[in-house]
């Protein structure tokens, strides 16, 4: 027990190490920092240098940072006006997934991959990444802008999706689909409805009463996280719907502002595990034909998503000539693409050439949509000091 511990803790140093050394690198030549998390696991992970064996772990541990992700998110979104977003971005959501979804089957059958491969391929691109959409976005512009409004609205919209998605793949299928659906909005409501007494009756009063106490509001409202995670997870949804509904029920508190704001270096340095542990599965002596056809139609992805956006903002009425930059941001897969291959290979629906193929489109689509943005638009990240704003 204390070897495994100790190799938990020699990789984490190793990671961080490392880490810092490659943005460095790219920093100084203007590469984009996101991108040199990717690359550290590409060379130090089990495929690589072999400082780190165990990505498995990390991955878990990264996996921490999109649930915090999805817990800020809903720490600055007051229940009132996310059903204000939802009414916003419901057509341009489902409309743009539609497409996507269309093209990822089609490309998959074009290329021989079966029709549940073809399937799976579809539903993972129908979807754009909550973490780097958020991640690369000021903060100014998510909150105070209309482009800001729409994009968090159909990243909210995708990502129910998404979870939804991934909880089908777990329906038993000896129950109607009906049934199983009517099952999933129960345990939805009741997670909402538990998480909203709770936070009137309990979590509110407890920060009035100490909020003098910064160590204490940290520590409530991590435990706040994590307890709804845990508890959606348990009853078959999933850590992210957990952890974004406690969020929501907590944004009626005056610190929520406070909270997020103490919570994003956290947030930071899980999310730096969650990039590390995508490059930690890329094996660059293992490609095949299906690793080549992934680059490909990742390159292809990010225009067709660009193009789909477009077509769904002209039929939602909104303002073409603001929304170039909107669409740009939204051009690449999901994190949820990836979670959907794991949750599909361990219900043996997924064959290993559909496992590359999708796993080489996200990683693709990552690293262009990253460039295009970091170079052409404002981030966090910026290299040019009139587009770097946080």
């Amino acid at each position: 027990m204390l070897e495994h511990l100790t190799s938990i803790i020699t990789e984490l140093c190793s990671i961080i190490i490392v880490t810092a050394i490659f943005s460095s690198l790219f920093l100084y030549t203007r590469q984009p920092i996101i991108l040199a998390y990717i690359f550290t696991g590409i060379v130090i992970g089990p495929y690589g240098l072999q400082l780190v064996t165990n990505a498995t772990s990390i991955s878990q541990m990264g996996h921490l940072g999109v649930i915090l992700l999805l817990f800020i998110l809903g720490l600055n979104l007051q229940p009132q006006r996310l059903l204000h977003l939802f009414k916003q971005s419901a057509v341009i959501t489902l409309v743009s997934c539609s497409l996507f979804f269309i093209s990822g089957f089609l490309f998959a059958l074009l290329i021989n991959l079966s029709v549940s491969d073809g399937l799976i391929t579809a539903a993972a691109m129908m979807f754009s990444s909550t973490v780097i959409g958020l991640k690369l976005i000021p903060t100014t512009t998510l909150h105070h802008l209309r482009m800001g409004e729409i994009m968090t609205s159909i990243l909210l919209m995708q990502d129910i999706i998404a979870i939804s998605v991934l909880l089908l793949l777990n329906i038993d299928t000896h129950q109607s689909l009906t049934l199983s659906l009517s099952v999933l909005i129960i345990k939805l409501l009741a997670i909402i409805i538990s998480a909203y007494f709770a936070v009137k009756y309990i979590m509110l009063p407890l920060l009035k009463r100490f909020d003098v106490i910064q160590e204490y509001s940290f520590i409530a409202t991590l435990a706040w996280c994590f307890l709804w995670a845990v508890l959606s997870d348990s009853i078959g949804l999933s850590y992210e719907t957990g952890a974004f509904i406690a969020g929501i029920t907590l944004a009626v508190s005056p610190v929520s502002q406070a909270i997020a704001v103490h919570l994003k270096p956290l947030r930071e340095f899980f999310l730096i595990l969650f990039f590390f542990a995508i490059g930690a599965k890329i094996n660059l002596w293992d490609s095949d034909i299906y690793t080549v056809l992934g680059i490909i139609f990742g390159i292809c992805l990010i225009r067709i998503k660009a193009w789909g956006f477009k077509i769904a903002l002209i039929l939602a009425h909104e303002n073409q000539s603001k929304n170039v930059e909107l669409r740009a941001r939204l051009s690449q897969a999901s994190e949820f693409s990836l979670l959907l291959v794991y949750a599909a290979v361990t219900q043996g629906l997924l064959s290993d050439q559909g496992k590359t193929f999708i796993e080489t489109v996200t990683i693709t689509t990552f690293v262009i949509s990253t460039y295009w943005i970091v170079r052409r638009y404002p981030t966090p990240i910026s290299m040019v000091n009139n587009l770097r704003k946080d």
